[in-house]
């Protein structure tokens, strides 16, 4: 499929991928660290109410981060996940934006 953009008169066409990659492009990742200091339940709880994950899918980033030492717990436009970022780091989780 394309799309028509119009620039100075000119309509050039693009399509629909290429506009889905730039859109893309713009999202940003959440990414959980493993430590040593937190448990899976504190971890799981702050999933599910800062990321707004389901239970299983708390559950399942805690294992995924305590197996592969991290994971993308999040994705999104940075002014969404920013609050995020902040509040996981007043809980004293190691997060990052990617």
């Amino acid at each position: 499929m394309f799309g028509r953009i119009h620039v100075m008169g000119i309509e050039e066409k693009r399509s629909f991928s290429a506009e889905l990659e730039e859109k893309q492009d713009v999202l940003k990742s959440l990414i959980l660290y493993n430590d040593e200091v937190n448990t899976f339940d504190f971890v799981i709880s702050t999933l599910i109410e800062v990321c707004e994950h389901e239970p299983l899918q708390a559950e399942n980033c805690a294992w995924i981060t305590h197996y592969r030492g991290k994971c993308n717990v999040k994705k999104g436009p940075l002014d969404d996940l920013k609050p995020r970022y902040n509040e996981m780091t007043n809980r004293m989780l190691t997060v990052e934006i990617k």
